[in-house]
């Protein structure tokens, strides 16, 4: 079998990685370890790695990471401290981790994205996890990557405050629920979305009521993504 592509999915609460083939189907079982707190980017450097020895062969990467990313380099990691992380090649750590194995990388949510939407329309993508990420595409293109996060919901508080993990232990599942339905009502309002998905590991508490354009993905999307970073004209693109 000829070696898959290593996806890696950087969160908040939970590092998880696995080998999916070109259709972004997983090759084996997906590993998780919890991101360690302080987690400078040394930290997680060694806890990736131990994680991958024991996956199959792969002979690419792809790495989504949660906050703003650009040209292989960290810009914001607001859940594993910006001032640890800021400026840091992380695309060129992890190549340089696996041998210089080909790399890319993409925020969280705009990977996860890549493996929920149909391709089709106006489609905006909301995780759900130790923060709220977000993607937008367009006729299966990924939009330039805005942080809704980080803008003012109610009152003071962002997105990330007012959905987030912390505060859905702090208020309880049904006003948490009331804050996600008001917010996907903001979404509605902002962009018109043909289909909103939705993922993360809190997607799963959700109570939706019935509505055809909203769907709750699966967790493992965040990985699944992984090989459409390497695909062009819907095609597997080969290694350098």
């Amino acid at each position: 079998m000829k070696p898959g592509i290593l996806a890696i999915d950087i969160g908040g609460t939970g590092l998880k990685a696995t080998v999916v083939n070109e259709k972004g189907q997983m090759l084996a079982e997906r590993m998780r370890v919890p991101t360690p707190h302080p987690c400078p980017p040394e930290a997680l450097l060694e806890n990736v790695q131990r994680m991958v020895a024991a996956l199959p062969a792969f002979d690419r990467i792809s790495v989504g990471f949660p906050g703003v990313v650009r040209d292989g380099r960290v810009l914001t990691a607001p859940n594993l401290d910006t001032r640890l992380w800021a400026g840091f090649p992380l695309e060129q750590a992890i190549s340089r981790a696996f041998g210089g194995k080909p790399t890319q990388m993409l925020n969280d949510a705009d990977m996860q994205g890549l493996a929920l939407v149909s391709g089709r329309g106006l489609e905006f993508v909301m995780t759900l996890g130790t923060g709220v990420g977000t993607a937008l595409f367009r006729d299966g293109e990924l939009m330039p990557h805005m942080e809704l996060a980080h803008h003012p919901i109610h009152k003071d508080k962002t997105y990330d405050e007012y959905l987030g993990e912390a505060a859905r232990k702090a208020i309880g599942k049904k006003r948490w629920n009331r804050r996600v339905l008001r917010a996907l009502e903001l979404v509605d309002i902002l962009f018109m979305p043909d289909r909103i998905y939705i993922g993360g590991g809190n997607a799963a508490r959700l109570d939706l009521p019935s509505d055809r354009h909203i769907a709750v993905g699966s967790n493992d999307a965040g990985l699944e993504g992984g090989a459409a970073l390497w695909r062009k004209n819907g095609r597997i693109v080969a290694v350098p």
